[in-house]
């Protein structure tokens, strides 16, 4: 499959965002065919020197993941000649994605009215901190920003510890695929009817969304999740346990069923203090301490053994390194190697029309020739 194959073949993206989230939807879009044309300022995306680069290489592994795909050009959209070329590319494209501060697109010259003058069929994906309007929609937007607003940041830690935030870009990469989603909702209407319209996604909501029951506990019980650690509230035992030879895994008892056999498993057959879901849960502490001490007296592999035969959920928790010789992973081919750089596979395995890995994120203005010389070609010749 080259190029101009895949399900999204066809589809003509310009993407003016950077770091992680706007440009993250733009690579699901790329990865399962769009065309997709990354715009440059002078001096480059900000992930090109996030995080880890390779020995020798100008660029972070950051970038080299996030713009695998893409077609990329530079423009200064503050120069005439820049904002002369932007208008080109989107005058036959089916989706721009930007992340500016809202109202920055427009003071460039190219606010979706104008755009849509111009392309009315265009999908504008807006991705933001707190979304186009609002009483926050000015202020800095960040992932920790969200997470902390969002009330995710509140709910992670011990009990007796500080809220906290996650180690990785959860954020930026839930609200890449939630712009992803609601770009082709856009399109698939735009095809339909010619229409294009205005995607509003922001980190907030994005992070909003994943609190799932909370809004309602709150709203109609007056609610307020404490920090458990790895627990929750509705699933014990849940969490991480060490064993006796040092190796941390994770069990997940949520089903009753499966809760069944873990009481079997450890010796609390029949104890009605955890008989159900809400017994459990009233008796948090007594059944994790059991859990964690019948844990704490055996070896990994003893453990893994006995849950595995009583049809339990376990895992080792991973590192790394351990990912990079698990069976499972090798098998479902979830590492693979682009351009002599080691990254994740695709994001969905598709049966009748999988997405294809083409190239890695590329130099800063690698395709201005073959990208922009026609439009200026064109210009000469009209």
């Amino acid at each position: 499959m080259d190029a101009t194959e895949g399900p999204l073949a066809g589809i003509k993206v310009i993407e003016l965002a950077t770091v992680v989230a706007g440009p993250g939807s733009g690579r699901y879009l790329a990865d399962f065919g769009a065309e997709v044309i990354k715009v440059e300022a002078p001096g480059g995306d900000p992930t090109r020197r996030m995080g880890w680069t390779g020995p020798g290489e100008q660029d972070a592994y950051f970038w080299k993941l996030v713009n695998r795909n893409k077609k990329v050009v530079s423009l200064d959209l503050k120069s005439e000649q820049g904002r002369a070329d932007l208008w080109a590319l989107v005058a036959d494209a089916n989706v721009l994605i930007e992340n500016m501060r809202p109202g920055k697109l427009e003071a460039l010259g190219f606010s979706p009215g104008a755009l849509h003058a111009k392309n009315p069929g265009l999908v504008i994906l807006r991705v933001s901190g707190f979304g186009q309007d609002g009483p926050y929609a000015q202020h800095p937007g960040f992932a920790t920003i969200a997470e902390a607003l969002s009330g995710f940041a509140g709910l992670l830690g011990e009990a007796d510890g500080p809220p906290l935030l996650p180690p990785i870009a959860l954020t930026d990469e839930v609200t890449a695929l939630g712009g992803a989603f609601a770009t082709l909702v856009a399109v698939r209407h735009a095809e339909r009817t010619g229409e294009g319209q205005v995607v509003d996604v922001n980190l907030l909501q994005s992070m909003f969304q994943i609190m799932g029951p909370l809004v309602s506990a709150y709203a109609h019980m007056g609610y307020l999740q404490p920090r458990l650690g790895s627990g929750i509230p509705y699933t014990v035992p849940r969490g991480t346990y060490r064993c006796a030879d040092g190796v941390w895994v994770a069990v997940s008892s949520s089903s009753d069923s499966i809760a069944r056999r873990v009481l079997d498993l450890v010796g609390l057959t029949g104890d009605e203090r955890f008989s159900s879901f809400q017994a459990r849960s009233a008796n948090r502490e007594a059944l994790e301490e059991w859990i964690s001490a019948w844990i704490a007296e055996r070896p990994y592999e003893t453990v893994v053994a006995e849950f595995r035969r009583v049809d339990a959920a376990i895992a080792k928790v991973l590192d790394m390194r351990d990912i990079f010789a698990d069976p499972h992973f090798k098998a479902r081919e979830m590492i693979t190697e682009v351009d002599g750089v080691v990254m994740q596979n695709m994001l969905a395995n598709l049966s009748k029309t999988p997405g294809r890995l083409r190239h890695a994120g590329k130099a800063f203005g690698a395709d201005n020739e073959v990208v922009l010389e026609p439009l200026h070609e064109k210009d000469a010749v009209g």
